[in-house]
């Protein structure tokens, strides 16, 4: 193991007791962001860009409300 491997995890321990645990989650949320990403790929190709207030309620959906000075309503 290289000094930065050495490094990243001494950090990871900073942040947790189970490196091994958190390393895999890490990995699995990796994945499921790629695979998600090729879904979203896909259906665009499949049926066009998605518009301006597709995007507006998909963000309202995973962040909550937006106001029309741009801060989120997280209820």
């Amino acid at each position: 193991m290289g000094p930065a491997r050495t490094g990243q995890v001494t950090e990871l321990r900073k942040l947790t007791d189970n490196v091994s645990g958190y390393v895999a989650e890490a990995v699995a949320r990796q994945i499921r962001h790629q695979l998600l990403g090729e879904d979203l790929r896909r259906h665009q190709e499949e049926q066009g860009a998605f518009s301006d207030e597709e995007l507006a309620e998909a963000r309202a959906r995973i962040f909550g409300a937006v106001d029309g000075a741009g801060h989120t309503d997280a209820a």
